[in-house]
């Protein structure tokens, strides 16, 4: 599953860094990352992920997207609907967002999103088999 990872990672590289000097130093640290074995972790993490989202049970299957929803609402409420309320209503919500669940918010999303990248690069592996 390893070797799957390092097309995915240096696709999604391609995608976030422009420049290419910045790309190259990247995917040089991916495979030395990937020759050291510290994928180990973020591999485990993969496979809880996508073993929960292949899950009969709907809750264990729909946590992690229904807990990111959480996140959207709030995060949605305090930066884009918040702003205008406050403009017609003294006491309109807001929603705290303690730096926990910030951090929480982060190893989530990215967990996820490198699960399904994953996922699809299986997919797409196994298609071409």
């Amino acid at each position: 599953m390893l070797q799957l990872l390092i097309p995915a990672v240096a696709s999604l590289l391609d995608k976030v860094l422009p420049d290419p000097k910045a790309k190259a130093e990247a995917k040089l640290r991916l495979v030395e990352l990937a020759q050291e074995g510290s994928f180990k972790e973020l591999e485990a993490a993969m496979t809880v992920i996508t073993a929960e989202a292949k899950s009969e049970h709907w809750i264990v299957a729909a946590w992690r997207p229904i807990t990111m929803l959480v996140f959207t609402a709030i995060i949605f409420n305090n930066y884009l609907l918040y702003p205008y309320l406050v403009l017609f209503w003294d006491i309109a919500p807001l929603l705290e967002l303690p730096q926990g669940l910030w951090t929480l918010l982060q190893i989530g999303l990215g967990g996820y999103v490198a699960g399904r990248s994953a996922e699809k690069a299986v997919a797409s592996y196994k298609g071409k088999g």
